[in-house]
């Protein structure tokens, strides 16, 4: 996506860009000072409403909390998903703030202390149980508490999917149980813990449609097969998610009408036949909230170094560390950068360097042409 591309998606109010239909400059004086984040309630609610339209209706959305805990953020789409997916128990208290019904939250994460499965257990949501000493935790809570808890195998699944950004499945993983181990663990389970179903996640951050939907039938394929170990029918059926957005100007936007005809084969066929207690859960994170916020920061200075045109901010990479290329990418691309209160000015003929206001060289958040913009 080019920083025009995105100025557009938030649209312009005399040139500046609009967030929340008001001019930048104004929610900037109503916040007080810079940095901040800042997020369009109207985009995210047309993000969700594509995705209801394009999906097969028998698919609940699940928002994976790890993308943005913003309380406001969450307290906004918890009126618009059927789920919320958290990863700690701070997580978990602001997804149960919203109202949403506890068992419609799942916990997921492989480094929950006992503490927090109590916790978790206590309250009635879904622990998403990703190794054989999390189910004993789980059991034990189940019994200190006198209640039966609700849990669902996180699997690692036996095959990977190409093209994610992160891996999250195949091969060796610290997420999940490994597939071929999933049958034993089953069989430890006891009455104490009622263990509803499965939640496969291969990867993050992928842009191709069709990997996409390799990946879900696959899912569909494994989850069958374990299913046969369940000790009741299964009734929840964790798809994950990983779809992608664009990030740089090379990217290309996933094709969500594709990746909705496969899974609603999928649902509509093997889904439905073999599994009709269980609703498909499509987890997604950045895809929900990720092009509907922005990162707002004052430019502090402008300085040439031997020849070089840098633009300090008062931001920097403690806030966007993806930005600046030190979140694991072998090789660094700009993300959109805009100059907010002049959004429409698209002349290039000062190309500038944008760092934040840390003292070490890594902390760029945009270089060279891809990221020069008039800046005065």
């Amino acid at each position: 996506m080019t920083p025009h591309e995105h100025a557009t998606r938030f649209g312009t109010i005399d040139g500046e860009l609009r967030l929340g239909g008001q001019p930048l400059s104004r929610v900037a004086a109503r916040v007080g000072q810079t940095p901040f984040f800042a997020y369009d309630r109207s985009l995210l609610d047309a993000r969700v409403d594509e995705l209801r339209g394009l999906l097969p209706a028998r698919v609940e959305l699940s928002y994976a909390m790890k993308a943005n805990p913003m309380p406001a953020l969450v307290q906004h789409l918890a009126r618009r998903v059927d789920r919320i997916d958290v990863a700690s128990a701070g997580e978990m208290q602001h997804a149960l703030d919203t109202g949403i019904r506890a068992d419609r939250v799942s916990f997921a994460g492989p480094g929950k202390t006992p503490a927090e499965i109590r916790q978790a257990v206590a309250t009635g949501i879904i622990v998403e149980v990703e190794s054989a000493t999390e189910l004993a935790r789980v059991t034990a809570a189940a019994g200190q508490l006198g209640v039966r808890a609700l849990a669902a195998v996180r699997v690692n699944p036996d095959f990977a999917v190409k093209g994610s950004g992160m891996r999250m499945g195949g091969g060796p993983q610290q997420f999940g149980i490994d597939a071929e181990q999933v049958p034993d663990v089953l069989a430890r389970a006891g009455d104490a813990v009622d263990i509803l179903g499965f939640h496969v996640f291969a990867g993050s951050q992928n842009l191709q449609a069709d990997i996409i939907a390799e990946a879900q039938r696959r899912t569909v394929d494994l989850v069958t097969d374990l299913a046969e170990h369940l000790p009741g029918p299964l009734r929840y059926l964790n798809l994950g998610g990983g779809f992608g957005i664009p990030y740089t100007a090379r990217d290309q936007p996933l094709d969500l009408r594709a990746v909705a005809e496969g899974l609603a084969e999928l649902v509509d066929g093997p889904i439905a036949a073999r599994f009709p207690e269980a609703s498909p859960v499509i987890e997604l994170g950045r895809f929900l909230v990720g092009e509907c916020g922005v990162y707002v920061t004052r430019v502090v200075d402008r300085k040439v170094s031997r020849g070089k045109t840098f633009v300090v901010v008062d931001g920097g990479m403690h806030h966007q560390l993806a930005a600046s290329g030190n979140f694991g990418q072998a090789i660094r691309r700009n993300y959109p950068v805009v100059v907010g209160n002049r959004a429409t000015d698209a002349k290039d003929d000062d190309v500038v360097t944008v760092v934040g206001c840390l003292c070490t060289p890594l902390d760029l958040l945009a270089d060279g042409p891809a990221a020069g913009r008039r800046h005065r």
